[in-house]
């Protein structure tokens, strides 16, 4: 800040004189009623003595804009009040000279107190004149702001702006002072940046862009005389209502007039001004999410501003967090992928409108970064209007019995991400990836056989009688989604047929207490009051035999950077809305780097990618991919690919995880008011989640290079290989015994083959010549017959041919 010179006698006579006028003059400029009272005159002399000696400025309120990840993108405003300060070269001459025609003329002649000034209103007001005079100088206005925007009480607000004397003494000391310690430009940007324009507009730069849509720097002689003359009351001379537009106008041409007087410009130039009709745009600045630069990107900005909420960086409670998002004038550089985002947006609503129960969410995340690129339903990101309300009553019968209405079209709620009441959705076989992670860990490899039945009695306890138990037990018996997909099964097999009585076989072998522990390293959280009760050993975690179906709830964008920490090689990263936050000098916040850390060993994820691949139609690294559920993700998004579709009981939602090296993208389509809905959510149809996700990944990788999953090596792909017993013509007893001590796990299979064996005997074994340490090895019995007995099937080829018909889930 530059100090200027001043005259020494010059300094002492105004602070002398201010003070032995104090009670008097200032309050008969200001106050004619009570000028002479001795009160005024003792709480001026009182005032005078306990003043500050420096006025500390605060800055004020700044609006904080939000960018896409291009950094020049805008996504949304957010703001208490909407100003940006500018610098004094960001401002027209035009706009200078008419705040000092307006308010001050003599601006540059005194130092910080008009002693002339207030000597004429004094003698103005005494005369009892129409108009009252005031003898505040730009100086002491601009004071009267700092202390207001610089105060820690409300009562310090009050005081700064209240109708005494003392008031007038205080702005008028602290206004010699700020004189001393500023220039006179440095005084005039501050005020400017300060004053209040009405419309939601403070400071120039906002009043610039609210009436006129422009920068301050480009501001013509009237427009500049319109804003000037709104200073002193915005609310009645408003240009932009039928009562205040003709005030605006006169006020204008009065401060065009003045600009004259104080030689700011010539008569013709003046007359030229006031020959321009009056227009104001009246546009004011978007506020927070419900006024995004796009109308679908609500939910995006709306996750980015809890986010805010839940970082103590910003501030040790919520309010003062969103204070200072709201007025800290950040600008933040976001995450969204524009292409991405409009993707989604596109996908979430083909053949399917805002109308629909049903929500169509997408998310997409950045594997490695954890940068979120887009987030979107098929919901107006808004607030129903209460008087006229468009949302229809809830598709829940219970709640549409008491007129509850439910979220759509219009929602504020974070679907895709969870809370405020949002717990989130089952997204069915999606959650069989845990299983296969946490038995890799456990050092099972891809190629582990099991014999997959049509229908699994497992260990795991449910109600008898309940659906899922075993007739007349109470074991929880799993099926799967077509008796066709029984047979011996691997990891790439059963995933990409997502074969249910493959997976809880293996859940109960690796323990589904470390499955659920698998699922919570890639982030899954339980919101559920229930799920978080049953994740816990206390509450059953070792008997949640349905968990690997994905019974638990999620969120489209839990799911997504789950399979992202996968595809980025076990390297689990928070998501994270921004890349970038800088504060209003253009200093970079140390806040938005991504937060990672390696939750899976290397060779686990990339295992687990590879039979991912089985799913959605790509060919694994040793090309054991033996059907699929969703079979043309690869040909459409035309790049190499993972994921795994899912479905629950009754098709009640429906979910599809598709991810490439640089995005994975969520789907979950469900009902949020009615999770019991009786609508059915498809995968694979217009209307389905399928087309939303995929098409949001095509999308999405348009223009960016298809990369390689870098694949498994070692052990973790075939496992520790033994040689199988010949035990051909053997009893199934002896053959039962002989396998057992070999150490595999022997199943006798109930269909008999015809061979060269006698009947009831061993007519050979499934697989034969070599399989995985402690696999399963089945037995086939012979019915006779004399034929050369089929061996069976390989590990990876497994009797599910390619062009069977992919299961439902």
């Amino acid at each position: 800040m530059r100090k200027r010179d001043h005259n020494v006698f010059t300094n002492a006579a105004s602070l002398l004189i201010c003070g032995l006028l104090a009670g008097v003059v200032v309050a008969a400029a200001a106050f004619p009623a009570v000028a002479m009272s001795g009160l005024a005159a003792k709480a001026g002399a009182e005032t005078f003595g306990a003043l500050p000696k420096e006025l500390t400025v605060a800055r004020a309120p700044q609006i904080s804009y939000l960018l896409a990840s291009d950094n020049k993108t805008p996504l949304a405003t957010l703001y208490d009040e909407n100003r940006r300060d500018v610098k004094f070269a960001d401002i027209s001459p035009n706009m200078l000279k008419a705040i000092i025609a307006a308010e001050d003329h003599d601006f540059y002649k005194h130092n910080g107190v008009d002693l002339n000034g207030i000597a004429r209103a004094f003698v103005n007001n005494q005369s009892g004149a129409n108009s009252q005079q005031g003898a505040s100088t730009l100086t002491m206005q601009y004071v009267r702001l700092a202390i207001a925007y610089s105060a820690t009480h409300p009562a310090d607000v009050v005081a700064a702006t209240e109708d005494t004397s003392a008031r007038k003494i205080r702005e008028m000391n602290l206004a010699l002072q700020v004189d001393k310690e500023f220039s006179k430009d440095e005084i005039l940007t501050r005020y400017l940046n300060l004053a209040s324009f009405g419309n939601g507009a403070y400071g120039v730069f906002a009043a610039s862009q609210v009436y006129f849509g422009k920068s301050p720097k480009n501001l013509k002689i009237e427009e500049a005389a319109l804003l000037a003359g709104m200073v002193k009351a915005p609310t009645t001379n408003d240009p932009t209502t039928r009562s205040g537009y003709p005030l605006a106008l006169d006020r204008r041409n009065y401060v065009i007039d003045n600009m004259v007087k104080t030689k700011a410009i010539t008569p013709q130039e003046a007359d030229a001004a006031k020959a321009v009709k009056l227009v104001v745009k009246d546009k004011r600045t978007p506020n927070g999410c419900v006024a995004t630069n796009q109308k679908d990107w609500g939910f995006f900005c709306d996750f980015f501003y809890r986010w805010w909420l839940t970082q103590e960086t910003f501030g040790s409670t919520t309010y003062d967090r969103e204070r200072r998002l709201k007025s800290g004038g950040y600008t933040i550089t976001t995450t969204l992928d524009v292409q991405a985002q409009n993707g989604a947006d596109r996908a979430v609503r083909k053949n399917l409108g805002v109308n629909s129960k049903a929500a169509r969410m997408v998310a997409a995340i950045e594997p490695g970064t954890g940068r979120v690129r887009a987030l979107s339903v098929n919901r107006n990101f808004k607030i129903d209007d209460p008087k006229k309300p468009q949302n229809k009553y809830s598709s829940d019968p219970k709640k549409a019995k008491k007129k509850i209405r439910g979220n759509y079209p219009n929602t504020v709620n974070p679907l895709l991400s969870g809370g405020q009441g949002i717990t989130g959705y089952q997204a069915g076989s999606t959650f069989k990836m845990f299983t296969m992670v946490a038995a890799l860990e456990k050092g099972v490899p891809l190629a582990y056989p099991i014999n997959s039945p049509a229908e699994f009695k497992s260990e795991y306890i449910v109600e008898q009688g309940s659906p899922a138990a075993c007739a007349g037990t109470h074991f929880y018996c799993p099926k799967n989604a077509s008796p066709s997909m029984a047979g011996l099964h691997n990891m790439w097999t059963a995933f990409g047929n997502s074969v249910n009585t493959y997976f809880v076989p293996l859940e109960q072998q690796v323990g589904a207490e470390n499955v659920i522990k698998a699922a919570q390293k890639l982030g899954i959280t339980f919101r559920s009051s229930d799920d978080a009760r049953r994740a816990t050993k206390e509450g059953g975690a070792n008997q949640w035999g349905a968990f690997t179906l994905g019974v638990s709830l999620t969120t489209p964008l839990e799911l997504a950077n789950a399979y992202a920490t996968l595809a980025a090689d076990g390297k689990f990263c928070e998501p994270i809305p921004v890349q970038q936050i800088r504060d209003p000098e253009g200093n970079k916040l140390d806040v938005a780097n991504p937060r990672c850390e390696q939750r899976i060993s290397t060779e686990v994820a990339r295992a687990a990618v590879d039979a991912a691949r089985c799913p959605v139609g790509d060919r694994s690294s040793v090309s054991k991919c033996s059907g699929a559920t969703a079979r043309n993700v690869r040909g459409i998004v035309g790049k190499p690919v993972a994921g795994k579709s899912g479905t629950t009981d009754g098709e009640k939602t429906s979910s599809l995880v598709a991810m490439t090296k640089q995005f994975a993208v969520a789907g979950i389509m469900a009902d949020p008011d009615w999770a019991q809905t009786n609508q059915q959510m498809g995968h694979d149809t217009p209307t389905g989640i399928n087309p939303a996700v995929y098409q949001t990944l095509r999308d999405a990788m348009k223009g960016k290079p298809g990369i390689e999953f870098t694949p498994p090596n070692g052990k973790i792909i075939n496992g520790d290989q033994r040689s199988i017993p010949n035990v051909k013509c053997q009893s199934v007893d002896s053959a039962r015994s002989r396998l057992k001590d070999a150490g595999f796990s022997v199943v006798v299979s109930d269909n008999k083959i015809a061979s060269d064996c006698p009947a009831g005997s061993v007519a050979g074994t499934s697989p034969d010549g070599r399989t995985i340490k402690g696999g399963v090895v089945t037995i086939e019995v012979s019915s006779g017959g004399g034929s050369t007995p089929n061996q069976g099937n390989t590990p990876g080829n497994p009797g599910n041919p390619p062009g069977r018909p992919p299961g439902n889930n």
